[in-house]
């Protein structure tokens, strides 16, 4: 089930009408905290971790994207954590940082299309049901298998816990808040 467009969509209702609605809930609370920035601040680093506001947007799309090509694929379309290489481990990195040539609005837009067909993936499915048994990871339980209700449960849970983090970040650049 790897290509979306072999997917007849269903109308969007119910259960997944609210997950995707939450999950819109949430990007926008993250994509928020970058609002009126430029691609220099969106590159700072406010705090002593690695996070910047470009980098937390770039990450939050790349781990998306892995999570909806798993509901799609299974565990061949992730890697097994416990063996990445170093130069995965750079990569890895490097999702946090925006890079030289990298802009915010680059970043977002990237995010947008992620998002895109995260929401036509989860409307299409013809069963929240589907299940993968999860990639070898020092952090997931042997023979642990996730459905794809379950991956979006993730994926609004990473997506607003890096929201939070964003807020840290912002009101750490300029005093700029999400909310209050």
């Amino acid at each position: 089930m790897s290509d979306t467009a072999t997917i007849t969509p269903l109308a969007v209702t119910g259960e997944r009408a609210d997950l995707l609605a939450q999950l819109a809930t949430q990007r926008q609370f993250l994509r928020f905290t970058t609002r009126d920035l430029t691609d220099e601040q969106a590159a700072l680093r406010t705090t002593a971790g690695e996070l910047c506001l470009g980098g937390l947007i770039k990450h939050v799309a790349s781990a998306e994207r892995a999570w909806v090509a798993f509901i799609l694929e299974g565990t061949s379309a992730m890697p097994d954590f416990t063996k990445l290489t170093e130069a995965d481990l750079e990569q890895r990195t490097n999702e946090f940082r925006l890079l030289p040539g990298e802009t915010l609005t680059g970043v977002l837009a990237a995010y947008e299309e992620v998002a895109a067909r995260t929401d036509t993936v989860i409307a299409a499915l013809p069963d929240l049901d589907i299940s993968h048994p999860l990639p070898p990871a020092p952090w997931t339980e042997p023979g642990a298998r996730w459905s794809a209700r379950r991956v979006v449960l993730h994926i609004i849970a990473e997506t607003a816990q890096h929201a939070g983090h964003a807020d840290i970040l912002r009101e750490s650049l300029d005093g700029a808040k999400t909310m209050g």
